[in-house]
C-alpha cells in the first residue's frame, strides 16, 4: 500500500517536472524581465522597454535566457511538488467521493485551494535554493561590472552562495517565497480546477440535429480557466514577488549586514521609498509569463498523465 502511494505520487511529480521544464523553456525570458524590473536600480519605463533593453544589452543566451539552468532545477524542486502533489491530493479526494457514492468532482473551491496552498508551500520551501539562484542569475547582467557575481551555472551559483554566505544563505527569503507560493498555488491550482469544472457543464443545443453538446472542452477550456486563475493569482502574489526578488538579490556585506532585515522591513522600505504601486512592478511580465506557463505546464501535465495513467491530472 505504501509502495503504491509512493509510486503514484512520484510518477505525478516526475510528469509535473517535465511539464514545467517545457513551459520554462518558452517562458523564461519573461521571468528575466520580471526580476530586472522588480529589483533596485530599475531604469526601464515599462515591460516593452525592459524586454528590448535586456535583449540589446546581452542578447538571447546571456540576456533573455540568463539563469535558465536554475529555472530547470526549480521545476524539479518546486514545480514537481506544486503540480504533482496537488494532482495526487485531488485524485485522493475524488476517489474518496466515489467510495462514498458521491460525485467525484463534488469538491469545494476552498478545499481545492487548500490543496494548492499545501503543494505550493512544500514545493517552494524545497525549491528556495533554485529560486534564489534564478533571481541572482537573472539579475546579474543588470548590475555594474564591478558588482556582478558572474555565476557560470546553477551549480556554481548555489555552491558559491553556500560558501560565501553560509548554508542558511541558500534559504534567504524563504518565508516570503513560501507565502508567495502558497497564495499563487492556491489560486492557480484551486481556481483552475474549479473553473474547469464549472465551464465544462455549460452546453449548447443544436436545433437542426436536436443534440446537446459541451460548449467548452480540451485546450480552449483549460486556456480560459488558467487565464482567469493566473490573473487572480498574480494580483494577490505580486507584492510578495517584489519583496522576494529584492531580498534574494540583496548583497551581503563583509560584516554580514544586509539592506533588509526581514520580509516586513523590505516591504516597508519599498513602500516608503518608492510608493505602494512599486509592489506591483513587473506585473505585466509576471502575468504574461504566468498565464502561458500555467497553460503549457498544466496542459502537458494533463495530457502526459492521461497517456501514462489514463486519467486526467486536474
Amino acid at each position: 500500500m505504501v509502495a503504491a502511494v509512493a509510486t503514484g505520487l512520484i510518477l505525478k511529480m516526475i510528469i509535473a517536472a517535465f511539464s514545467g521544464m517545457g513551459a520554462a523553456t518558452i517562458c523564461h525570458p519573461l521571468d528575466v524581465v520580471r526580476v530586472q524590473m522588480q529589483t533596485e536600480g530599475n531604469t526601464y519605463s515599462g515591460f516593452g522597454d525592459a524586454l528590448c533593453g535586456v535583449y540589446k544589452k546581452d542578447g538571447i543566451k546571456d540576456g533573455l535566457y540568463a539563469g535558465v539552468s536554475a529555472a530547470y532545477l526549480r521545476q524539479w524542486l518546486y514545480g514537481s511538488c506544486r503540480i504533482g502533489i496537488y494532482a495526487y491530493l485531488l485524485e485522493n479526494a475524488q476517489n474518496a467521493n466515489l467510495a462514498a457514492n458521491l460525485d467525484k468532482n463534488a469538491i469545494s473551491l476552498p478545499a481545492k485551494m487548500l490543496m494548492g496552498l499545501t503543494s505550493g508551500g512544500i514545493g517552494s520551501f524545497i525549491g528556495t535554493p533554485s529560486e534564489l539562484a534564478l533571481v541572482r542569475m537573472s539579475n546579474d547582467k543588470k548590475l555594474a561590472i564591478s558588482e556582478r557575481r558572474n555565476y557560470n551555472g546553477v551549480g556554481n551559483c548555489i555552491s558559491r552562495i553556500a560558501k560565501e554566505e553560509g548554508l542558511p544563505g541558500l534559504f534567504r527569503g524563504a518565508p516570503v517565497t513560501v507565502v508567495r507560493a502558497c497564495l499563487l498555488s492556491a489560486c492557480v491550482m484551486g481556481i483552475t480546477s474549479e473553473i474547469k469544472k464549472r465551464l465544462a457543464v455549460i452546453g449548447f443545443f443544436d436545433g437542426p440535429t436536436g443534440k446537446a453538446g459541451a460548449l467548452w472542452g480540451g485546450i480552449p477550456l483549460l486556456f480560459v480557466a488558467t487565464l482567469i486563475s493566473s490573473l487572480a493569482a498574480n494580483t494577490v502574489a505580486n507584492p510578495f514577488d517584489v519583496v522576494k526578488s529584492r531580498m534574494q538579490n540583496m548583497k551581503v556585506e563583509e560584516d554580514g549586514s544586509t539592506q533588509y532585515q526581514s520580509m516586513l522591513d523590505c516591504f516597508l522600505q519599498t513602500v516608503q521609498g518608492e510608493g505602494v504601486l512599486k509592489l506591483w512592478s513587473g506585473f505585466v511580465p509576471a502575468f504574461l509569463k504566468l498565464a502561458p506557463y500555467t497553460v503549457i505546464s498544466l496542459l502537458l501535465a494533463d495530457k502526459i498523465t492521461k497517456i501514462v495513467t489514463g486519467k486526467e491530472a486536474l
